[in-house]
């Protein structure tokens, strides 16, 4: 099995994120052999779009050299299994360093197909779990802020082919160690609820009549 993990916090092994999304791996790896493909999008940020690649994207005979950083970033999902995403909510939404991961990644006519109902994906859908972290609360019954990322993302990925997302939020980071215990703890019961998680020994196996 492979996992690709994508890290969009600028705390890096710093966030609650991505420490979770550590643990995630962790537990797939006492399961099975696992493999994980790492793209930390702040320790190495992508270049930025040129106006080269602008003109290859739109073109009818582009410049393949153009769509290296593009093709790397979407090998890299199609050779995975599944995707884990930690992303911190940046002003209402994605960071920066992640939407210029989805600019390259959402390409016309090679992950997503331009029809007259709309974009239709061309990637096999997987399993990606995105970790949110927020110092307030934009869900729930103590939402002081609104949303855009979680349907931005769903929106996003769904439209290459990535249906099947499960979000982890990690909200009110910022008040305190009971905050931040009770965001985990909320998050780790979602997370052992998915298949891909469950120990052999959550596995009930029918018994012969």
């Amino acid at each position: 099995m492979k996992v690709l993990f994508i890290n969009a916090s600028p705390h890096g092994a710093a966030s609650h994120g991505y420490r979770l999304a550590l643990d995630m791996i962790d537990t797939l790896r006492r399961n099975s052999r696992v493999e994980t493909i790492e793209r930390d999008l702040v320790a190495k940020p992508l270049p930025p779009i040129t106006s080269d690649y602008a003109r290859a994207i739109t073109s009818r005979a582009p410049d393949a050299s153009q769509f290296d950083v593009s093709e790397q970033l979407i090998r890299e999902i199609e050779t995975t299994d599944a995707l884990v995403i930690n992303t911190p909510m940046h002003n209402f939404t994605v960071p920066a360093t992640l939407k210029l991961w989805i600019d390259y990644v959402l390409r016309i006519h090679r992950t997503f197909a331009a029809t007259p109902e709309g974009k239709i994906g061309l990637m096999r859908d997987r399993p990606a779990f995105v970790i949110v972290g927020s110092g307030g609360f934009h869900s729930g019954e103590h939402a002081r802020q609104c949303d855009f990322l979680t349907p931005y993302l769903r929106y996003a990925l769904g439209s290459i082919g990535l249906q099947s997302l499960h979000f982890l939020l990690l909200q009110g980071l910022v008040r305190g160690d009971e905050a931040v215990a009770e965001a985990l703890r909320s998050a780790r019961e979602h997370i052992a609820r998915h298949a891909l998680f469950a120990s052999d020994d959550d596995i009930v196996t029918p018994q012969a009549s």
